[in-house]
């Protein structure tokens, strides 16, 4: 067994807690792949650290504090130089030393390869990235304490200028801040308004810090210092306190930058104005970056507020040119009210760019104990429901609006999730409330399973979650399930026996259906299996007919007549009669027989031709016994 690691950054490629949170990793910190999260150690190289290490993490934050100070001091220093080689050059060989060290721990930290996306930790390649790239000679550069390093080697303190200029090498170090706020927009865990907040206050910091250093320079290296910005208001400026001098640069840079001009500290000499000038022009794109980026934050607030109050209107409009009645406009302003209002809880919008396999996890953990419990799929297999579940979609429905609408073509049924329904029926143009739905009965399958248009109009009572299914999807999915479509028709034909009667009496053949139903289940119906389901467009009793198929688990469906299609029947009525088709021709001329008395000699279809092979017929299919 291996030894631990004496040293505590230098580790092999585990993760242990520092993943827990993913949505604080960086995108160029992101786990390789091959990488257990919490789950031990994998093969990597000895003293290597892993960059997205927890340690290494809070090591890094803590050169983002001694960045800020970098920042600061380096104008600073340039402007007074008392301070640069009195009390803030003990803190200044401090903080080189901790970058120092980073730029030593560089050498040891495992790298995202860009073309594998794998950690090479190859202690090599790792040296030679970062020897040949802009970093190593920058992180030197901006590292050494150029003037301590003259004072060792000379034995002398040279005040010259171009230590001042040199340390300005240190603003290399501000990239670590970039990266720190460019991570923290991604965290979730912090306000991304609070967070882009803070970075324009430090931009502006520093450019008001900056500016008014180099402006102050700029008087102390005047030939005249009478003849300056800050000579003409304070005599002898150079030997006053520090700070005062401080005060009145950072004074003028603001007067500046907001574009006050008070006019009580301006440029004299002809250095200063133009400093003045491309202070002024730096100013113009600084103001513009701040104002553009406040404006954002504030209105990304409101772009929904505004797309709804623009869709409200539309809807208005709408109504009004076409002179829509009330309640209908009524019904659309409720509608597009709610979709505004539960846009968060859309599952469309939030799963869309997801994996299938995870859509179909939360869609089964939201929504499957649900779709267990309604009737029709009691008893099916968790296969079918699991197939079920990733295939519906959930809605939200506001009070009194149509869910569905009497007559309407079948598209969809729906289940309920929460909230209550009725279902209504319109006679002689008074509507008729039949029954009310509530959490997990359905609706609209009636007429997905029979073919038929919509028996009733149901009307939400209340708010209602709604998760749907296409007649499209639900006959695919029952394609290559044959058993569980058998125990699905059970289900549906037990339901339908017990609805009551005004219910039952808005179901065209109903008394049809059930009496074929329960003669074709007592025989098996192999060969009807097998039939090609018909996708055009029939009537039936004068109402367009869905193109949906019952499930391919039971037999096929067809409207009998028992005249030639040239004829009418004596009373006019010409629609025949639904039945369920039959094994063999010999059966279906019994059926006939029964129903209008008399079995026929052949079968016509409606364009003439004769049936000799039942085979050829598809669901709908209108037959002549002639």
């Amino acid at each position: 067994m291996s030894m631990p690691s004496p040293l505590p950054f230098l580790i092999r490629r585990h993760s242990s807690d520092d993943l827990k949170n993913l949505t604080s990793v960086s995108s160029s910190l992101l786990p390789a792949f091959g990488t257990v999260v919490n789950g031990g150690y994998t093969h990597l190289n000895k003293f290597v650290v892993v960059p997205y290490d927890r340690r290494y993490r809070w090591w890094q934050t803590f050169l983002v504090v001694l960045v800020v100070y970098s920042a600061w001091a380096s104008p600073f220093e340039l402007a007074f130089k008392k301070v640069a080689t009195g009390s803030l050059l003990p803190v200044d060989l401090l903080v080189d030393a901790f970058f120092a060290l980073d730029i030593v721990l560089t050498f040891f930290v495992a790298y995202l390869d860009k073309s594998t996306y794998l950690l090479v930790d190859d202690h090599k390649k790792i040296a030679v990235r970062y020897l040949t790239s802009l970093w190593f000679p920058m992180d030197v550069a901006s590292t050494l304490p150029l003037q301590a390093l003259h004072r060792i080697l000379t034995g002398k303190m040279y005040r010259s200028e171009a230590f001042g200029f040199l340390n300005l090498l240190r603003f290399w170090r501000l990239r670590r801040v970039g990266e720190l706020f460019t991570r923290l927009e991604k965290d979730i865990r912090f306000s991304y308004f609070l967070t882009r907040l803070a970075k324009l206050i430090c931009v502006t910091l520093l450019a008001v810090h900056s500016a008014g250093c180099f402006y102050y320079w700029l008087a102390v290296h005047h030939k005249e210092p009478g003849n300056t910005w800050i000579g003409v208001e304070v005599e002898d400026f150079e030997n006053r306190n520090i700070w005062v001098g401080y005060t009145y640069s950072i004074y003028w840079s603001i007067v500046t930058l907001t574009t006050v001009g008070y006019g009580d500290l301006h440029a004299v000499n002809l250095g200063e104005k133009l400093f003045s000038i491309c202070y002024m022009l730096f100013n113009i794109g600084l103001t513009s970056y701040l104002i553009g980026n406040m404006t954002n934050l504030i209105v990304h607030g409101a772009v929904r507020t505004y797309i709804m109050r623009d869709s409200i209107n539309e809807i208005l409009r709408y109504g009004s040119k076409n002179r829509l009645p009330e309640g209908l406009k009524d019904q659309m302003l409720a509608h597009m009210q709610l979709k505004f209002k539960t846009a968060e809880l859309k599952q469309e919008e939030v799963l869309e760019d997801l994996p299938k396999a995870i859509r179909s996890s939360i869609a089964q953990h939201l929504f499957g104990q649900t779709v267990e419990s309604a009737y029709l799929f009691k008893g099916i297999s968790d296969d079918l429901i699991v197939q079920l579940v990733s295939a519906m979609k959930a809605e939200y429905f506001p009070p009194k609006l149509d869910i569905i609408i009497q007559n309407e073509i079948p598209t969809d049924f729906y289940i309920l999730v929460s909230g209550s329904v009725d279902m209504i029926s319109y006679k002689n143009g008074n509507e008729q409330v039949l029954a009310n739905l509530e959490s997990p009965q359905m609706a609209g399958e009636i007429a997905v399973m029979l073919n038929i248009p919509q028996p009733f109009t149901v009307r939400t009572k209340r708010l209602s979650q709604v998760i749907r299914i296409s007649h499209h999807h639900f006959k695919q999915i029952l394609q290559s399930n044959n058993e569980d479509g058998k125990i699905l028709l059970s289900n549906f034909t037990e339901h339908l026996k017990g609805l009551k009667r005004g219910e039952q009496n808005e179901i065209p053949y109903f008394a049809e259906f059930l009496e074929d139903i329960n003669t074709e289940r007592t025989e098996p119906n192999e060969k009807q299996n097998q039939r090609v389901p018909y996708h055009g467009d029939q009537k039936m009793e004068g109402r367009p007919k869905a193109s949906k198929q019952f499930p391919p688990t039971n037999p096929i469906r067809v409207i009998i007549h028992g005249h030639h299609p040239d004829e009418s029947t004596e009373d006019g009525n010409s629609m025949g009669k639904l039945i369920l088709l039959p094994k063999s021709i010999e059966e279906l001329f019994g059926v006939a027989g029964k129903r209008f008395g008399k079995r026929g000699s052949s079968i016509l279809m409606a364009d003439g031709s004769k049936i000799e092979d039942l085979n050829v017929l598809r669901e709908g299919d209108h037959l002549f016994f002639v």
